[in-house]
């Protein structure tokens, strides 16, 4: 498949991490970043998003409002990725953009991955996301593959969407929403406490 040229504005970028869960278990898996970008691919012009690898970042240090362009693929399973293209070649920043927000929602060049590993996350409800935490460096939306019996790893699958923040625990934009449900083997389900966020996260301060 011949590759797709883009060009455009980052409106967004924040780590692209897919989560794996298995009834109490989970794991993730650190891709790299994921743009979100206001622009033109193949023409046509409109949103869209493009995920990078964490050595394209570390030399180009995006972030919101640099124009960038490039060329790239679409991804084979929109289910197991939080953008809608990847395998980016001829990377490119066109112009360094005027300074995103300094303070909720944070606009600035992303920390390393290993940074968001070390400072665990919280889960973030979807309408929160969607309506003040979409630029954020600290907010993340990954793809979840579900495996329902953890005694049969090869056998069904179940695929979603969650969103989670990384940011200071005094944000006073967040909100948690429900809890997350995992259907288990034989129809149980397991329900994800708020205790495992406090975990998570109850090493940092509350402005970290």
């Amino acid at each position: 498949m011949d590759k797709l040229t883009f060009k455009g504005t980052i409106t967004s970028i924040q780590p692209r991490i897919r989560l794996t869960r298995s009834f109490d278990e989970a794991s993730h898996t650190y891709l790299g970043y994921a743009l979100k970008i206001a622009g033109t691919i193949d023409s046509d012009e409109r949103e869209f998003s493009i995920g990078i690898g964490k050595a394209a970042q570390a030399k180009f240090n995006f972030k919101v409002n640099d124009i960038i362009s490039g060329n790239c693929l679409p991804v084979p399973d929109p289910n197991m990725e939080p953008v809608d293209y990847y395998k980016v070649s001829k990377l490119s920043k066109i112009s360094e953009g005027e300074p995103g927000s300094t303070s909720a929602p944070w606009e600035l060049v992303p920390p390393e991955l290993g940074v968001y590993r070390e400072r665990g996350h919280r889960r973030l409800a979807a309408r929160t996301y969607d309506t003040k935490c979409y630029s954020c460096m600290w907010g993340v939306r990954m793809p979840v593959e579900i495996i329902v019996d953890n005694w049969n790893p090869r056998g069904r699958r179940k695929y979603r969407f969650e969103t989670f923040c990384y940011g200071p625990l005094s944000c006073k934009l967040y909100k948690a929403g429900p809890n997350r449900k995992v259907e288990g083997r034989n129809g149980v389900v397991y329900v994800e406490e708020d205790w495992i966020d406090e975990e998570a996260t109850g090493h940092r301060e509350p402005d970290e």
